[in-house]
């Protein structure tokens, strides 16, 4: 076919997807971005930003939904199904800023054909990294040691006192095998840990066969033999208190639980009583359950290493979900699906 007849089937068949929006898009962000996302926001789009970096309330964020093309959120703005019902006719697209979307009511959003997006696989190594901080902070008993030395309490060096375990060997268990928990089991080789995984579905042999894993198919099973337990699978009505008590009770005496996906995955009094009472040997934590609360129990805790929920706070990686989050807003504007239009749900 000639040269000329090709462009001219392109134009013909890029003419034929009608652009959403003419002109700039009015965009809300809820939460302040980094400078370089913000500067180039202005230039692409209508937006509105928020300054002062303040959570917006429920009011505020409905008035946002009733003003704007497109709403992008992060993971501390809940969006229920009500908030939605009252969003405007405009509102056309909520291009999430991150990977989670389990605050945004997905069937709500489907009801009314709005087009939800995500972030997804940006934040994978630096949550990752942040696991393996943990593992390494409580194993090592790092926290402790810390404190230690924050209190004027250190009395030099002893052969008998703070005293953790060496990695090599022991058994990592990884409780949700996605982009997180492969990446994790990746950097887990590098410290001799020996890797089991519970996952929805089993693993490729030959991924498996890469990431030195090893699949257990019951979930208290794995739970039992670990040494040390990371959780790595999203927040859903199945994954709420997945580590309950019972599940709490089965854990070694010395083992430690790492939880760098979601708060509301464990059972968090639970937890707390198990480590009071000395139950299991201790716990590496960035998220909670009742996020920004912490139970003060928690942070008196000697063996608790505990971040503000920072396992994905990297300039490269937040960055990287602002390309994203502008990428999914212009694919939308001019009329196509985005790239990482969440799909559950939709045709």
């Amino acid at each position: 076919m000639p040269t000329h007849q090709t462009a001219a089937g392109a134009r013909t068949a890029h003419e034929a997807v009608k652009r959403r929006i003419e002109g700039k898009p009015s965009v809300i962000v809820t939460r302040r971005l980094l400078p370089e996302t913000e500067q180039r926001m202005r230039e692409l789009f209508d937006v509105t930003l928020n300054a002062d970096d303040r959570a917006m309330t429920r009011d505020e964020l409905v008035a946002a939904m009733q003003s704007c093309d497109v709403l992008v959120p992060t993971v501390t703005d809940t969006i229920d199904a009500g908030m939605i019902a009252e969003a405007g006719e405009r509102l056309g697209l909520i291009a999430n800023f991150g990977a989670g979307i389990e605050h945004i009511d997905l069937a709500a959003t489907r009801a009314r054909k709005i087009i939800v997006t995500n972030t997804p696989g940006v934040f994978t190594d630096d949550t990752a990294d942040m696991t393996l901080a943990l593992i390494i902070s409580v194993a090592r008993r790092l926290n402790h040691g810390g404190r230690i030395l924050r209190a004027g309490k250190w009395e030099g060096w002893a052969p008998s006192t703070l005293l953790g375990h060496r990695l090599n060997g022991k058994t990592l268990g990884i409780i949700g095998m996605g982009r997180i928990g492969q990446a994790v089991a990746h950097r887990a080789r590098a410290f001799g840990l020996q890797v089991a995984y519970h996952n929805r579905h089993r693993l490729p042999e030959a991924l498996e066969t890469m990431l030195g894993a090893r699949y257990v198919g019951d979930l208290d099973t794995l739970i039992g033999d670990a040494d040390i337990l990371s959780l790595h699978c999203p927040a859903s009505p199945e994954t709420h208190h997945l580590l309950d008590a019972r599940r709490i009770a089965l854990m070694k005496p010395e083992a430690y639980l790492i939880n760098t996906a979601r708060g509301q995955i464990v059972d968090e009094q639970a937890l707390i009583e198990a480590l009071v009472a000395g139950r299991i040997g201790g716990a590496g934590l960035d998220v909670f359950e009742h996020e920004p609360q912490v139970d003060p129990r928690l942070l008196a805790h000697h063996n608790v290493a505990i971040l503000p929920h920072m396992g994905s706070a990297t300039f490269e990686g937040r960055i990287a979900s602002g390309e994203k989050v502008m990428a999914n807003i212009r694919f939308w504007a001019d009329g196509h699906r985005p790239p990482d239009q969440v799909l559950e749900g939709w045709a």
